[in-house]
């Protein structure tokens, strides 16, 4: 997979990237969704302040499981969209708003 659109309740679609096969991301905040690859279906979705420590969030998981990231260096859209995306996805496990916001 190249990217994979996410859509909030809003109707938006936020395009994320997957994370880089080799290395890995510099300290810049953003979205980030685990998704199962088969099915494409939302597994967490989530906010950090610095994405180059969302690599650990695959630990333990099953191999079919493929993280991907979406920058976004404002703390405001950051958090909006996780939101938008979350009330969508209610289901998902994931960080709360709470958890986002430092």
């Amino acid at each position: 997979m190249d990217f994979i659109d996410i859509h909030g309740a809003s109707g938006t679609a936020y395009r994320f990237r997957p994370w880089p096969q080799s290395g890995g991301h510099p300290p810049i905040a953003g979205n980030y969704v685990l998704v199962a690859a088969e099915t494409r279906a939302v597994m967490e979705l989530g906010a950090l302040d610095d994405l180059s420590q969302a690599r650990t969030l695959l630990s333990g998981r099953a191999s079919d499981v493929h993280l991907f990231t979406r920058f976004n260096i404002a703390r405001r859209a950051r958090e909006a969209e996780h939101v938008d995306m979350a009330m969508q996805h209610p289901e998902v496990r994931g960080s709360t708003l709470a958890e986002v916001a430092d």
